[in-house]
Protein backbone atom coordinates (compact mmCIF):
# COMPACT_ATOMS: atom_id res chain seq x y z
CA UNK A 1 0.00 0.00 0.00
CA UNK A 2 1.42 3.40 -1.01
CA UNK A 3 2.22 5.85 1.82
CA UNK A 4 -0.45 8.43 2.59
CA UNK A 5 -0.06 12.15 2.01
CA UNK A 6 -0.08 12.67 5.79
CA UNK A 7 2.77 10.20 6.29
CA UNK A 8 4.84 12.00 3.70
CA UNK A 9 4.12 15.42 5.17
CA UNK A 10 5.48 14.18 8.52
CA UNK A 11 8.57 12.72 6.88
CA UNK A 12 9.14 15.91 4.88
CA UNK A 13 9.13 17.97 8.08
CA UNK A 14 11.75 15.59 9.49
CA UNK A 15 13.88 15.80 6.33
CA UNK A 16 13.88 19.60 6.36
CA UNK A 17 14.87 19.61 10.02
CA UNK A 18 17.57 17.01 9.36
CA UNK A 19 18.99 19.04 6.49
CA UNK A 20 19.14 22.39 8.29
CA UNK A 21 20.84 20.74 11.29
CA UNK A 22 23.53 18.87 9.32
CA UNK A 23 27.00 19.57 10.67
CA UNK A 24 30.49 18.32 9.89
CA UNK A 25 31.31 15.44 12.23
CA UNK A 26 35.08 15.26 11.83
CA UNK A 27 35.22 12.09 9.75
CA UNK A 28 35.76 13.84 6.41
CA UNK A 29 37.98 16.72 5.46
CA UNK A 30 36.86 18.15 2.13
CA UNK A 31 38.65 21.51 1.94
CA UNK A 32 36.95 24.54 0.53
CA UNK A 33 38.71 27.65 -0.64
CA UNK A 34 39.78 28.82 2.80
CA UNK A 35 40.66 25.34 4.06
CA UNK A 36 37.66 24.89 6.35
CA UNK A 37 36.52 21.29 6.82
CA UNK A 38 32.89 20.28 6.44
CA UNK A 39 32.15 22.35 3.37
CA UNK A 40 30.25 19.48 1.73
CA UNK A 41 28.26 18.52 4.81
CA UNK A 42 27.16 21.46 6.96
CA UNK A 43 24.03 23.40 5.99
CA UNK A 44 25.69 26.78 6.36
CA UNK A 45 28.14 26.72 3.44
CA UNK A 46 27.89 27.90 -0.18
CA UNK A 47 28.69 24.84 -2.29
CA UNK A 48 26.91 22.33 -4.48
CA UNK A 49 25.48 20.05 -1.73
CA UNK A 50 23.81 23.06 -0.13
CA UNK A 51 22.73 24.29 -3.57
CA UNK A 52 20.99 21.02 -4.34
CA UNK A 53 19.55 21.06 -0.82
CA UNK A 54 18.07 24.51 -1.29
CA UNK A 55 16.51 23.38 -4.57
CA UNK A 56 14.66 20.70 -2.63
CA UNK A 57 13.53 23.25 -0.06
CA UNK A 58 12.30 25.71 -2.70
CA UNK A 59 10.41 22.99 -4.58
CA UNK A 60 8.74 21.95 -1.33
CA UNK A 61 7.88 25.59 -0.52
CA UNK A 62 6.38 26.04 -3.99
CA UNK A 63 4.05 23.15 -3.30
CA UNK A 64 3.10 23.92 0.31
CA UNK A 65 3.42 27.72 0.56
CA UNK A 66 4.97 27.24 4.03
CA UNK A 67 6.06 30.72 5.18
CA UNK A 68 8.46 29.38 7.83
CA UNK A 69 10.25 27.34 5.17
CA UNK A 70 10.39 30.38 2.89
CA UNK A 71 11.98 32.39 5.71
CA UNK A 72 14.60 29.67 6.29
CA UNK A 73 15.53 29.85 2.60
CA UNK A 74 15.57 33.65 2.45
CA UNK A 75 17.63 33.94 5.63
CA UNK A 76 20.22 31.53 4.20
CA UNK A 77 20.64 33.63 1.07
CA UNK A 78 20.65 36.91 2.99
CA UNK A 79 23.52 35.71 5.21
CA UNK A 80 25.64 34.51 2.32
CA UNK A 81 25.08 37.51 0.09
CA UNK A 82 25.98 39.81 2.99
CA UNK A 83 29.16 37.81 3.66
CA UNK A 84 30.23 37.80 0.01
CA UNK A 85 30.06 34.97 -2.51
CA UNK A 86 32.90 32.59 -3.37
CA UNK A 87 34.64 32.50 -6.74
CA UNK A 88 32.49 31.17 -9.55
CA UNK A 89 32.79 27.60 -10.81
CA UNK A 90 30.34 24.84 -11.74
CA UNK A 91 29.74 23.74 -8.16
CA UNK A 92 29.40 27.20 -6.61
CA UNK A 93 26.78 27.96 -9.25
CA UNK A 94 24.45 25.33 -7.77
CA UNK A 95 22.85 27.57 -5.07
CA UNK A 96 21.78 30.01 -7.78
CA UNK A 97 19.22 27.54 -9.13
CA UNK A 98 16.99 27.67 -6.05
CA UNK A 99 17.45 31.43 -5.80
CA UNK A 100 16.27 31.85 -9.39
CA UNK A 101 13.08 29.90 -8.64
CA UNK A 102 12.53 31.91 -5.46
CA UNK A 103 12.98 35.19 -7.34
CA UNK A 104 10.79 34.00 -10.20
CA UNK A 105 7.91 33.49 -7.78
CA UNK A 106 8.41 36.45 -5.41
CA UNK A 107 10.22 39.08 -7.54
CA UNK A 108 11.99 40.15 -4.37
CA UNK A 109 14.46 42.85 -5.45
CA UNK A 110 17.15 41.52 -3.06
CA UNK A 111 17.85 38.61 -5.40
CA UNK A 112 17.72 40.26 -8.81
CA UNK A 113 21.24 41.73 -9.10
CA UNK A 114 23.15 38.72 -7.68
CA UNK A 115 21.33 36.45 -10.12
CA UNK A 116 21.87 38.73 -13.10
CA UNK A 117 25.56 39.22 -12.32
CA UNK A 118 26.21 35.49 -11.83
CA UNK A 119 24.39 34.47 -15.01
CA UNK A 120 26.27 37.05 -17.04
CA UNK A 121 29.63 35.93 -15.66
CA UNK A 122 28.78 32.26 -16.18
CA UNK A 123 28.12 32.93 -19.85
CA UNK A 124 31.23 35.06 -20.36
CA UNK A 125 33.81 33.53 -18.04
CA UNK A 126 33.14 29.81 -17.58
CA UNK A 127 35.86 27.85 -19.40
CA UNK A 128 34.59 25.79 -22.31
CA UNK A 129 35.56 22.47 -23.80
CA UNK A 130 35.61 21.85 -27.54
CA UNK A 131 32.07 22.22 -28.92
CA UNK A 132 31.21 24.74 -26.22
CA UNK A 133 30.45 22.57 -23.20
CA UNK A 134 31.08 23.99 -19.74
CA UNK A 135 34.33 22.57 -18.40
CA UNK A 136 33.61 20.96 -15.03
CA UNK A 137 35.84 23.14 -12.86
CA UNK A 138 35.20 22.96 -9.11
CA UNK A 139 36.38 24.89 -6.07
CA UNK A 140 39.68 23.08 -5.66
CA UNK A 141 40.37 21.55 -9.08
CA UNK A 142 40.56 22.54 -12.74
CA UNK A 143 39.28 19.64 -14.85
CA UNK A 144 40.75 20.56 -18.22
CA UNK A 145 38.59 19.66 -21.21
CA UNK A 146 36.27 17.46 -19.11
CA UNK A 147 32.48 17.13 -19.30
CA UNK A 148 30.65 15.70 -16.26
CA UNK A 149 26.97 14.86 -16.06
CA UNK A 150 26.80 16.81 -12.75
CA UNK A 151 27.26 20.05 -14.72
CA UNK A 152 23.77 19.97 -16.20
CA UNK A 153 22.11 20.05 -12.79
CA UNK A 154 24.60 22.41 -11.14
CA UNK A 155 24.77 25.04 -13.91
CA UNK A 156 22.50 24.17 -16.84
CA UNK A 157 19.24 24.23 -14.89
CA UNK A 158 20.19 27.57 -13.32
CA UNK A 159 20.59 29.24 -16.71
CA UNK A 160 17.26 27.83 -17.86
CA UNK A 161 15.38 28.84 -14.69
CA UNK A 162 16.89 32.30 -14.47
CA UNK A 163 16.57 32.92 -18.20
CA UNK A 164 12.91 31.96 -18.14
CA UNK A 165 12.17 34.10 -15.06
CA UNK A 166 14.09 37.10 -16.43
CA UNK A 167 12.75 36.84 -19.97
CA UNK A 168 16.26 36.22 -21.36
CA UNK A 169 15.92 33.49 -23.96
CA UNK A 170 19.67 33.54 -24.63
CA UNK A 171 20.24 31.91 -21.26
CA UNK A 172 17.61 29.24 -21.88
CA UNK A 173 19.19 28.55 -25.27
CA UNK A 174 22.61 28.15 -23.62
CA UNK A 175 21.13 25.66 -21.14
CA UNK A 176 19.72 23.68 -24.06
CA UNK A 177 23.12 23.75 -25.77
CA UNK A 178 24.75 22.34 -22.63
CA UNK A 179 22.26 19.46 -22.46
CA UNK A 180 22.84 18.66 -26.13
CA UNK A 181 26.65 18.74 -25.95
CA UNK A 182 26.67 16.62 -22.81
CA UNK A 183 24.20 14.14 -24.30
CA UNK A 184 26.47 13.73 -27.33
CA UNK A 185 29.42 12.59 -25.20
CA UNK A 186 27.88 11.08 -22.06
CA UNK A 187 24.72 9.22 -23.15
CA UNK A 188 25.54 5.57 -23.85
CA UNK A 189 23.70 4.49 -27.03
CA UNK A 190 23.85 0.82 -25.99
CA UNK A 191 22.21 1.03 -22.57
CA UNK A 192 20.48 4.41 -22.63
CA UNK A 193 22.26 5.25 -19.37
CA UNK A 194 24.82 8.04 -18.97
CA UNK A 195 28.53 7.82 -18.26
CA UNK A 196 29.90 9.99 -15.46
CA UNK A 197 32.31 11.94 -17.64
CA UNK A 198 34.18 12.52 -20.90
CA UNK A 199 37.61 13.98 -21.58
CA UNK A 200 38.65 15.53 -24.87
CA UNK A 201 42.26 14.78 -23.84
CA UNK A 202 42.36 11.20 -25.09
CA UNK A 203 38.66 11.24 -26.04
CA UNK A 204 37.25 8.62 -23.67
CA UNK A 205 34.69 8.18 -20.89
CA UNK A 206 37.24 7.51 -18.11
CA UNK A 207 36.11 4.26 -16.36
CA UNK A 208 32.88 4.17 -18.41
CA UNK A 209 31.11 4.27 -15.08
CA UNK A 210 27.32 4.13 -15.21
CA UNK A 211 27.21 5.95 -11.90
CA UNK A 212 23.82 6.10 -10.23
CA UNK A 213 23.76 9.64 -8.83
CA UNK A 214 25.11 11.06 -12.07
CA UNK A 215 22.26 9.36 -13.89
CA UNK A 216 19.83 10.78 -11.32
CA UNK A 217 21.07 14.29 -12.13
CA UNK A 218 20.02 13.55 -15.72
CA UNK A 219 16.59 12.09 -14.88
CA UNK A 220 15.77 15.08 -12.68
CA UNK A 221 17.51 17.56 -14.95
CA UNK A 222 15.74 16.71 -18.20
CA UNK A 223 12.30 16.61 -16.59
CA UNK A 224 12.82 19.89 -14.78
CA UNK A 225 14.34 21.56 -17.85
CA UNK A 226 11.20 20.62 -19.80
CA UNK A 227 9.02 21.91 -16.94
CA UNK A 228 10.89 25.24 -16.86
CA UNK A 229 9.95 25.59 -20.52
CA UNK A 230 11.07 27.70 -23.43
CA UNK A 231 13.36 25.04 -24.89
CA UNK A 232 11.47 24.47 -28.14
CA UNK A 233 9.55 21.41 -29.35
CA UNK A 234 12.24 19.68 -31.45
CA UNK A 235 14.81 19.79 -28.64
CA UNK A 236 12.20 18.84 -26.05
CA UNK A 237 11.21 15.80 -28.13
CA UNK A 238 14.86 14.80 -28.53
CA UNK A 239 15.68 15.09 -24.81
CA UNK A 240 12.52 13.23 -23.80
CA UNK A 241 13.55 10.43 -26.15
CA UNK A 242 16.95 10.32 -24.46
CA UNK A 243 15.20 10.26 -21.07
CA UNK A 244 12.85 7.45 -22.08
CA UNK A 245 15.78 5.31 -23.20
CA UNK A 246 17.43 5.88 -19.81
CA UNK A 247 14.25 5.08 -17.89
CA UNK A 248 13.65 1.81 -19.77
CA UNK A 249 17.00 0.52 -18.53
CA UNK A 250 16.52 1.92 -15.03
CA UNK A 251 13.31 -0.10 -14.71
CA UNK A 252 15.24 -3.25 -15.54
CA UNK A 253 18.01 -2.51 -13.01
CA UNK A 254 15.92 -1.59 -9.94
CA UNK A 255 16.76 -3.90 -7.03
CA UNK A 256 14.02 -5.86 -5.20
CA UNK A 257 14.34 -3.36 -2.34
CA UNK A 258 13.22 -0.54 -4.66
CA UNK A 259 16.71 1.00 -4.68
CA UNK A 260 19.45 1.19 -7.30
CA UNK A 261 23.13 0.28 -6.92
CA UNK A 262 25.76 3.02 -6.97
CA UNK A 263 27.09 1.45 -10.18
CA UNK A 264 23.81 0.80 -11.91
CA UNK A 265 24.94 -2.33 -13.75
CA UNK A 266 26.93 -3.80 -10.84
CA UNK A 267 24.74 -5.60 -8.27
CA UNK A 268 27.81 -6.05 -6.05
CA UNK A 269 28.11 -2.29 -5.52
CA UNK A 270 26.06 -0.93 -2.62
CA UNK A 271 22.50 0.33 -2.89
CA UNK A 272 22.60 4.14 -2.81
CA UNK A 273 19.78 6.34 -1.58
CA UNK A 274 20.46 9.77 -3.09
CA UNK A 275 20.25 8.29 -6.59
CA UNK A 276 17.25 6.19 -5.60
CA UNK A 277 15.47 9.34 -4.41
CA UNK A 278 16.31 11.19 -7.63
CA UNK A 279 15.04 8.30 -9.74
CA UNK A 280 11.91 8.00 -7.58
CA UNK A 281 11.17 11.69 -8.11
CA UNK A 282 11.75 11.42 -11.84
CA UNK A 283 9.69 8.27 -12.35
CA UNK A 284 6.74 9.56 -10.33
CA UNK A 285 6.87 12.91 -12.09
CA UNK A 286 7.11 11.26 -15.52
CA UNK A 287 4.07 9.12 -14.69
CA UNK A 288 2.11 12.15 -13.45
CA UNK A 289 2.66 14.18 -16.62
CA UNK A 290 2.24 11.25 -19.00
CA UNK A 291 5.85 10.66 -20.03
CA UNK A 292 8.07 7.62 -20.02
CA UNK A 293 7.41 3.92 -20.55
CA UNK A 294 4.81 1.83 -18.73
CA UNK A 295 5.92 0.95 -15.22
CA UNK A 296 7.20 4.38 -14.17
CA UNK A 297 4.60 4.85 -11.44
CA UNK A 298 5.05 1.41 -9.86
CA UNK A 299 8.84 1.70 -9.90
CA UNK A 300 8.66 5.25 -8.54
CA UNK A 301 6.48 4.11 -5.63
CA UNK A 302 8.91 1.29 -4.84
CA UNK A 303 11.75 3.82 -4.83
CA UNK A 304 9.72 6.13 -2.59
CA UNK A 305 9.20 3.32 -0.07
CA UNK A 306 12.93 2.51 -0.13
CA UNK A 307 13.79 6.15 0.55
CA UNK A 308 11.32 6.40 3.43
CA UNK A 309 12.75 3.23 4.96
CA UNK A 310 16.18 4.92 5.08
CA UNK A 311 15.11 8.12 6.90
CA UNK A 312 16.10 7.91 10.56
CA UNK A 313 14.36 9.40 13.59
CA UNK A 314 16.38 12.62 13.22
CA UNK A 315 15.20 13.13 9.65
CA UNK A 316 18.54 12.19 8.05
CA UNK A 317 18.62 10.04 4.93
CA UNK A 318 21.05 7.15 5.30
CA UNK A 319 23.09 5.17 2.77
CA UNK A 320 24.07 8.26 0.76
CA UNK A 321 27.43 8.16 -1.00
CA UNK A 322 29.79 11.04 -0.32
CA UNK A 323 30.96 13.52 -2.98
CA UNK A 324 32.31 11.55 -5.94
CA UNK A 325 35.09 12.82 -8.14
CA UNK A 326 35.75 11.38 -11.59
CA UNK A 327 36.85 7.78 -11.28
CA UNK A 328 39.50 6.19 -13.48
CA UNK A 329 38.42 2.69 -12.47
CA UNK A 330 35.16 1.20 -11.20
CA UNK A 331 36.63 0.39 -7.77
CA UNK A 332 36.67 4.14 -7.12
CA UNK A 333 32.86 4.19 -7.14
CA UNK A 334 32.44 1.03 -5.09
CA UNK A 335 34.68 2.50 -2.38
CA UNK A 336 33.02 5.93 -1.96
CA UNK A 337 32.09 6.17 1.75
CA UNK A 338 28.61 6.69 3.15
CA UNK A 339 27.82 10.11 4.65
CA UNK A 340 24.61 12.13 5.22
CA UNK A 341 24.66 15.19 2.95
CA UNK A 342 22.56 18.11 1.81
CA UNK A 343 22.05 16.62 -1.64
CA UNK A 344 20.81 13.38 -0.11
CA UNK A 345 18.31 15.35 1.95
CA UNK A 346 17.23 17.40 -1.07
CA UNK A 347 16.70 14.46 -3.40
CA UNK A 348 14.65 12.75 -0.69
CA UNK A 349 12.62 15.95 -0.28
CA UNK A 350 11.97 16.05 -4.04
CA UNK A 351 10.97 12.37 -4.05
CA UNK A 352 8.58 12.69 -1.11
CA UNK A 353 7.10 15.93 -2.43
CA UNK A 354 6.28 14.21 -5.71
CA UNK A 355 4.96 11.23 -3.77
CA UNK A 356 2.77 13.55 -1.73
CA UNK A 357 1.33 15.06 -4.92
CA UNK A 358 0.43 11.55 -6.11
CA UNK A 359 -1.12 10.64 -2.76
CA UNK A 360 -3.13 13.86 -2.56
CA UNK A 361 -4.47 13.24 -6.05
CA UNK A 362 -5.40 9.65 -5.21
CA UNK A 363 -7.09 10.68 -1.95
CA UNK A 364 -9.13 13.35 -3.77
CA UNK A 365 -10.21 10.84 -6.40
CA UNK A 366 -11.31 8.41 -3.69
Amino acid sequence: MAPSAGQMRSQLELLVSGFTRLRHDGRFDEPNLDGTAGDYISFDSWEWPQGVGLYGLVRLWQHTGDEALKKTIEDWYSRHLAAGLPPMNINTTAPMLALSLLWGDTRDSRWEKPLADWADRLMREMPRTPEGGFQHNVSDKINDDELWDDTLFMAGLFLAAYGRAAGKQTYVDEAVRQFLVHARYLADPHSGLWFHGWTFAGRHNFARALWARGNAWITVGILDLVEIGGIGEPVEAFLLGVLEAQIETLLELQAPSGAWHTLLDDPNSYEEMSATAGFGYGLLKAARIGLGPKGCRAAGLKALEAVMANIDADGVLGNVSYGTRMGHDLRHYRDIPIQPTGYGQALAILCLTEGMIHAESAEKAA
